[in-house]
Order: C-alpha cells, then structure tokens, then sequence
C-alpha cells in the first residue's frame, strides 16, 4: 500500500489530488468548461479513506504494476525484434487500407441525457434546472445544466451534492426506461400486427412518443441497429441516394422528426463506418450534428488529432497502459509506434489500435446472433441488513423472469453476482438439469446461492441467467471443442504447405532468449535433422519407425502464418507465447501418434528417450530408480496429450 499512497501523493505533497486518477475528470459532452482540478480535489477529498477510494488505490497499484511489466517486455526487443514486428505491422496496414470501404454513409443518433430528459418530459418543473437521475449512493445520469458543475453519470450522490449544492435527485425508473427502449427496438412487431387491438391502444395511449423514436428510425433504415436504450446506427446510403439528399440534410430531417414526436433532442453523426459515426455524434451535443464526408483525406486528417479516450473501446485502463507504456495520446500516434504494438499486443488487439489509427471501421450491417446470457442487477447503499438483500433478490428474479418471458428464453446456469462494500466482486454459479424462466425457480436456486455467502455486506446484487434452451440451433460465429481438435483430415488437407516451411519455426518461434527445454530441444533438433538432411538415425529415436515419419509429417504440416496462426488448425499465438507454441507443436505431435494408433489398429509402445548426457556409472551402482509407467503402456493415451495448454482467451 505505501506505493501506491506514493503514487498518489505525486512530487507535491500539498496537492496530493493532481495525482489521484479518476475517471470523473474525463469530460463528457457539457462539461467543456469544467475545472478539472477542482472536480479531482472534490473527489479526492470526499472519498479519501472510504472502501471506494481503497479499492482504487488497488486498481492503481495494479495498473501500475501492469505497464511496469509491459515496459519490461519492451526494454527486451532488440532491433531485429522491431524491424520484424514493422514489417509484420506495415503488410497489415496495407491489407487494412486494401480493405477500406468510403462507399456507405452511417449516421450514428443518441438521445441526449436520455434518462434526465425522459424525467424532464414527464415533469417539465425540472426543466433548466440541474437534476440528476438516481440517488446519494450512485447516480445513473444527468443533464446538461448539472454537467456544468462537473456532476456526471456513474458519479456517487453525495460527490456530486458537493460539486452542485443545488442538485435536484430523481429516483431511477427503470420500467419507465424499458419501456421506452422495448418500444424502440419492437416497433416491427407491432406496425406488422403482432399485438392485439385493445394492446395497440394502451400502447399508443402510453407510449407514443417512444413508439415514434421507431416509426422514425425505420423510415431512414428499416434495419437500424439499437446499440442501447438511447442510441442507434443508421446506414442511410440508399436514402440519402433514394431521395437526392446529402447525409447532413438527412441528419438535419430525423433529429427535427425525433424532436417534433417525442419532445426529445438528440444528436448525430455521420461518417463512412460506425466506429467513426459514433466519435462524430459527441462533437456538437446537445441538440447538434456534425458530419464527416466519405474522403479517405477528410479521414485521416480528422482522425490524425483525436485523442485516443474518445474511441469507443478505448477506456480508462487502455488510455492509461498506451499513454504510460508507449506514450500514446492520440490516434495517429498509434500508427507512428506500431511495431511497439504488434510486439507487446495479442493480434486482434495490434489490429483493433492500427484500425483506429487509419479511421477505419465496420460498414456491414452486423449478423443477428443468438443471445448468450440475460442479466439484471442493482446498486444500492451498503447493507448488511438480510431482510433488505434478500427483496432485492426477490426483486431481480422478478426483473429477470420478466425479460426472459418477453424474448422467449429458459436457461440452465443461474449466475448471483455480489459486490462487497469493500468492492470486492463475488460470483456463485449453479448448472441445472432442466431449464428454467419463472421467478419461482430463479429465486429458489439463487437463494440457495446467496447464503452460502451469508452473513455478508453488499452493495450490488446481480443475476445473470445462461445456456439458453436447449436444442436451438448453435450459433455459428460461436466456437466448440472440436475447432480446437486437430483430425486427421486437417493434416492431410495442409500437406500442401510443405514447401513454405521454416523448420526451425515450429522450435523456436521467436527471437528473444530462452532458458530451452532439452528434452523439446533435442526432438526437435532431430526432427529439423531429417527434413533438411534426408535421414534419420534410429538410436535417437523416441517412437518406432513409423510414428518417427508420421511425427515428421505433424512437424513438416504445421508453421505460423503470418508468424501467428498455426496452419494446421487456426489456432492463433503470437510470438511471445513461446511456451504456448511449443505445447501447441506438442499437441499436434500427440495427435499424430493417435491417428497412427488407430490407422496400424495395435499399440506402439514408446522407447526411453536417449539422454543427452551419458549417466553417471558411479550412481548406477546402488538401488535401481523406480520406472514411472509409460502412458503408452496402457491400453489408452492419456486425454491431456491431445490438448495445448494456453492462456489465450480465444
């Protein structure tokens, strides 16, 4: 703790604040004109001590320890690791840039302080005054008049009190709110007809102005994406074509469309991918557009400047760990330190960071997958009061039978989620031979989760529901056991990249020092012998003759891609994974030497493994050691011979 209370009290003592990193002095839309320094004293001081500002300094010791190791990791790149990671990093740039689509146009609408405006439209009393959704514990929103005193979403009540002595509080009414966002997203059943008569009426009696948040969308695209309850994308290319219009005329028509139905502002955005819409729709808010034309200059010189927090994606913990480790503060910066990235990042993330750095992002309307999970959870004031938590159990299993019940849905995994006041987060899970939906059963078997943890004190509950009905149709993009399980047929269907291989690859795949395995070292040291040479010499040998070329096959079949996927079975490992790909190599071997198994139909018994030093006679001449049992000598291989052990999160 004496770190990080160092790290906190900065090179001057008198402001220990300046320090203090908080993401309540990252300013949102309104709050331009925020003194930061005060808000970050507020903060600082009305939370030193308490459970929140412990759990803090944790997180800041742990980010702290976690660029420490990554500038390690840096410090050891020598130039040929760098000149080999710009390469790597410049072909994918240019793939990136091949791959550049400036034909569709996306608007990207979000309402503007949705909930306090909602709350405003129901009590018009409140209009022009600051007023904040929620309560002193946690509030969910507020408006721009409140956001002027640095007041802002995720903010506890009683800092934002201080910030704004005047600040009105509105309890959360997440009916309300869902309500509206349901109506928002299920407008097509009901202008198809789905609902009876009598339903129609109640709905257009009390939900008529967000059942127009949808009759206005669906005009400019009838397959608009709901991102949350408050914001939506458009491709609106084949309106703005249809009807003769440029992309700010047509942003111009629904934000004027929203506010003449429903008495609500929003703003927009409108730029070539959703990625770049969604950054241009905070620009002018509130009530504002802003609209960046389809250029790949235009692009390039908007993102050049931007600085990284404004991505979608890109959150505290990220900004912090590109700003400290490779001194990364805006998005052109990314592209500039590339080889840095493509180093120290796995794929996918080297590729999400040099996207951002070109303002390129998707075009395509996304695939409808099938839902996964279905949560509900609430924060309140610390308690250790049993009664009060348990209504709050009660409460959720009601909320979550609920939206189970509209979409159609049972699950199996029942999920309770707990956050202690000290912040420290808990999760009890039970699996179940049946399926369940209805607030009986969820609340019996999460009570039953819930006092294993008792006596306890709390300020978050959540129920997390999974394993969705069983016998729907899998979802394709969702992977399975058998994507990491190499047959026989995808090695013989990869034989044809022989040719291409670098047999010292599969041994050592990169070229950063090593403390080296000899047992793994001298197999594949044999291994590479023979395909370079032709021959092999048999009292090395580990298997018999036919495992020896079966393994030769395994190790002639399989290399790196792109010096990441495994060309055998997709699997991808970046080069600093190095013991990771060498069990990966060690997978595919084990697999070779069961498919040679059941081709032969009899059991190859392995042989010792030759040393590579000659034994001690001297310690020969005492008690024999005992012999570990082959696993070969049973009648199976072992299970875990045919799995790589990783810790990629695939």
């Amino acid at each position: 703790m004496e770190t990080t209370e160092n790290s906190i009290s900065g090179d001057d003592s008198a402001r220990p604040w300046q320090s203090y990193n908080t993401v309540y002095t990252n300013a949102k839309a309104g709050m331009e004109g925020v003194d930061k320094e005060k808000v970050q004293r507020v903060v600082y001081e009305m939370s030193k001590g308490s459970k929140y500002f412990q759990n803090e300094e944790r997180k800041e010791a742990y980010m702290k320890q976690k660029v420490d190791s990554m500038k390690a990791q840096l410090a050891k790149l020598t130039p040929h690791d760098l000149s080999h990671h710009q390469t790597i990093s410049d072909k994918r740039i240019l793939e990136l840039e091949a791959a550049r689509d400036l034909s569709r146009i996306w608007l990207h609408v979000d309402m503007d302080a949705f909930y306090a405006a909602v709350e405003t439209l129901s009590n018009p009393s409140l209009k022009g005054k600051p007023m904040a959704v929620g309560g002193m514990s946690m509030i969910s929103t507020a408006n721009y008049e409140a956001r002027k005193f640095g007041v802002r979403a995720a903010m506890p009540g009683f800092i934002a009190r201080k910030l704004c002595p005047e600040l009105i509080f509105v309890p959360t009414d997440f009916k309300k709110y869902t309500y509206y966002s349901d109506l928002t997203r299920k407008g097509c059943a009901f202008t198809r007809g789905f609902f009876d008569t009598e339903l129609k009426l109640f709905l257009l009696d009390e939900f008529s102005d967000s059942l127009a948040f949808y009759l206005v969308y669906e005009k400019y695209d009838p397959n608009f994406l709901a991102a949350s309850l408050d914001e939506a994308y458009l491709d609106i290319t084949n309106y703005c074509n249809d009807k003769g219009m440029t992309s700010g005329e047509v942003a111009e028509e629904l934000r004027e469309s929203v506010h003449k139905e429903t008495g609500l502002t929003c703003s927009a955005g409108v730029a070539p991918n959703r990625l770049l819409a969604k950054v241009c729709s905070d620009i002018n808010k509130p009530n504002g557009q802003f609209v960046l034309p389809n250029e790949r200059a235009a692009v390039v010189t908007f993102i050049s400047s931007l600085p990284i927090r404004k991505i979608g994606g890109i959150g505290k913990v990220t900004e912090n760990i590109l700003n400290g480790v490779f001194g990364i503060t805006t998005c052109e910066e990314m592209l500039q330190k590339r080889s840095f990235i493509s180093a120290l990042f796995s794929r996918s993330s080297a590729d999400f960071f040099l996207s951002v750095g070109l303002g390129i992002g998707r075009t395509d309307t996304p695939e409808v997958t099938q839902r996964k999970s279905m949560s509900n959870e609430r924060t309140f004031s610390p308690t250790e009061d049993e009664t009060l938590i348990h209504q709050k159990l009660v409460d959720l299993s009601e909320n979550l039978s609920s939206d189970l019940n509209k979409e159609g849905l049972r699950g199996r995994t029942l999920t309770l989620k707990l956050k202690t006041t000290c912040f420290e987060v808990r999760t009890r899970a039970v699996t179940l031979p049946n399926c369940i939906c209805s607030t009986e059963d969820i609340l019996k078997h999460a009570t039953k989760l819930l006092k294993a943890e008792l006596p306890v004190s709390l300020r978050l509950i959540g129920l997390r529901m999974s394993h969705f009905n069983e016998g729907v149709a899998v979802d394709a993009k969702q992977k399975t056991l058998s994507n990491f399980i190499v047959t026989e047929s995808n090695i013989r269907n990869n034989t044809s990249a022989f040719d291409i291989h670098d047999p010292s690859e599969s041994c050592n795949p990169v070229n950063t020092p090593q403390i080296p395995d000899l047992d793994r070292a001298d197999t594949c040291h044999r291994l590479n012998e023979a395909e370079t040479s032709g021959s092999f010499d048999l009292k090395d040998t580990v298997v018999n003759d036919e495992s020896i070329m079966s393994s030769i096959n395994t190790k002639q079949a399989m290399f790196w891609l792109n010096d990441y996927e495994c060309s055998v079975c997709g699997t991808e490992l970046p080069p600093s994974f190095v013991e990771e790909r060498q069990e990966h190599f060690d997978f595919h071997l084990a697999q070779s030497l069961q498919d040679e198994e059941k081709s032969s139909n009899r059991n190859p018994i392995l042989k010792p493994k030759q040393r590579l030093f000659e034994k001690d006679e001297t310690r020969q001449s005492g008690v024999k050691k005992k012999q570990k049992a082959s696993p070969s000598e049973g009648k199976h291989i072992p299970i875990h011979m045919f799995f790589a052990k990783t810790s990629q999160n695939f």
